[in-house]
């Protein structure tokens, strides 16, 4: 039996998350892509609370250009928050998606806001 998209990226996210652990001072990158918006926060998985979230959706992000523009402005708006939590290296979880198009701009976007992963 052929899986649907979603079980897919589901077996992959399950895979992905057995060796991808964050805790208070290396946090996880999450990434959630929906069709429309970009969602990514960092999560301390050992008291499992969020530390940093951003998305395509906050009030003060630039809406304009492609898709991949604003995923770049949500990794940078991450990072700075993500600096004001006192964060500076994380773990990247890309979630099941491919690391290309959006998830690679957000990537891109939180390295040039200063993340190390």
């Amino acid at each position: 039996m052929a899986l649907t998209k979603t079980q897919r990226r589901t077996r992959i996210r399950n895979r992905i998350r057995k060796n991808v652990n964050g805790d208070a001072q290396i946090p996880r990158l999450s990434v959630f892509r929906s069709n429309k918006e970009i969602y990514a926060q960092l999560i301390d998985d050992v008291s499992g609370k969020t530390l940093a979230a951003a998305s395509s959706m906050d009030k003060g992000l630039a809406k304009e250009g492609t898709k991949s523009d604003i995923a770049k402005a949500v990794g940078v708006a991450l990072a700075k928050k993500a600096a004001e939590a006192g964060v500076e290296q994380c773990a990247f979880d890309r979630g099941g998606y491919l690391y290309h198009g959006r998830v690679k701009a957000l990537a891109e976007g939180a390295r040039e806001g200063g993340l190390k992963f």
